[in-house]
C-alpha cells in the first residue's frame, strides 16, 4: 500500500475538497453561488494538473547523481539508509530505533467513527549510503512517499505509524549542498577587496594595526603591508576551509519538489502522472459542466 504523506497532504486534501466543491454546487441556491463553485473547480483542476505533471517531469528528467561526485544544486539521489550518530530515533509507538516516523492517533467517537486527535513527525536528520560516500538527508519540509504502514489498536485508541527502518532503500530529490567545500571560482582578489575595506569601516583599527610611524595616516607603504596581511589572512582562511573534512546535505530546495520515498522513482512518477490525469478529467468536466449550464440557462 503506498501512502502519501505531507503536512498538507495536497494530493489527499484536493479531491476532498473538489468532491466539496461539486456537492456545494450541486445544492447551490443562487446563481453566483454555483459559479463561484466552478470556478474553483476548474481553477483546482488546472492547478493540481500542472502541479503533479510537474513533478512527474522532476522525477523522469533528474539524473540519478553519485553522492561523492553529485553537483552542488537540485539532485536524484538512490541509496540505503543509515542512523546519524549519536542519540537514535526512537519510535514512539514500538521503542524500536528508526529512521523516520510519522505517527497519527485517531479516538473512536460516539458514533464508532474514527476521529484524528494528533499526528507527531520525527524531524531529526538520517544518513543515505551509496558506493561512492554518505550524506545527511534532512526530512524537514519533505513530501514523503513511503510504504510501510503499521496500525496498532488498543480499545478506542488507534494509533497508524508509517516509518523509515535502518538499510531501506531510499529515493531523494533535493538541494544537495556540501560544508567544508569550497567554490572553484573562488576569487582571492575580490576576498582580500572585501576584507580590505572592512577594514577601512573602522579607521582607529586600522590606525592601531597598520600606522607604524604614528603620523595619524596610512601612507603607500603602510598601505602594501595592510594588502600582503589582508592576503595573508584570506589565504589561510582559504586553507582552512580546503582541509577540513567535507560533509554533504540533502535538504528541501526553495521552490521545487522535496521528496523523500523508498519507492522506485518510475513507480512515483507513474502515480503523479495519474494524478495530473485525474485533476485534467476534473478540469474538463468542469468545463463541459459549465458550457451545459451555461446553455441551459442554469449560470
Amino acid at each position: 500500500m503506498l501512502v502519501r504523506l505531507r503536512r498538507d497532504g495536497f494530493n489527499a486534501a484536493l479531491p476532498l475538497a473538489q468532491l466539496s466543491l461539486v456537492a456545494f454546487a450541486l445544492g447551490a441556491e443562487s446563481r453566483w453561488t454555483t459559479i463561484l463553485a466552478l470556478a474553483l473547480l476548474l481553477a483546482s483542476g488546472l492547478g493540481g494538473w500542472w502541479r503533479s505533471l510537474r513533478h512527474a517531469r522532476l522525477i523522469v528528467d533528474t539524473p540519478t547523481s553519485r553522492i561523492a561526485s553529485a553537483a552542488q544544486g537540485y539532485v536524484e539521489l538512490r541509496g540505503r539508509g543509515q542512523p546519524l550518530d549519536g542519540t537514535p530515533v526512537l519510535s514512539p509507538l514500538t521503542g524500536l530505533p528508526l529512521l523516520w516516523y510519522r505517527l497519527s492517533s485517531y479516538r473512536k467517537d460516539n458514533d464508532g467513527k474514527w476521529q484524528h486527535t494528533d499526528t507527531i513527525e520525527s524531524d531529526a536528520s538520517f544518513l543515505l549510503q551509496d558506493d561512492s560516500g554518505v550524506c545527511a538527508v534532512d526530512p524537514e519540509g519533505a513530501e514523503m512517499l513511503v510504504r510501510r504502514r503499521d496500525v496498532h489498536e488498543r480499545g478506542d485508541l488507534r494509533q497508524i505509524q508509517w516509518s523509515l527502518l535502518k538499510h531501506d532503500p531510499i529515493y531523494v530529490l533535493g538541494d544537495f549542498f556540501t560544508l567544508g567545500s569550497i567554490s572553484p571560482d573562488f576569487d582571492v582578489a575580490t576576498q582580500v577587496r572585501e576584507l580590505l575595506a572592512q577594514w577601512k569601516s573602522d579607521p582607529a583599527e586600522l590606525l592601531r594595526r597598520f600606522d607604524l610611524d604614528g603620523n595619524g595616516n596610512i601612507d603607500m607603504q603602510e598601505w602594501e603591508l595592510a594588502r600582503a596581511q589582508a592576503r595573508r589572512e584570506v589565504l589561510r582562511q582559504r586553507d582552512e576551509v580546503l582541509s577540513a573534512p567535507e560533509a554533504h546535505v540533502v535538504r528541501k530546495p526553495r521552490d521545487r519538489l522535496y521528496l523523500i520515498s523508498d519507492l522506485d522513482p518510475q513507480v512515483i512518477a507513474r502515480r503523479y502522472h495519474l494524478w495530473a490525469l485525474f485533476h485534467l478529467a476534473v478540469f474538463l468536466g468542469t468545463a463541459g459542466a459549465s458550457a451545459w449550464l451555461h446553455q441551459t440557462g442554469v449560470v
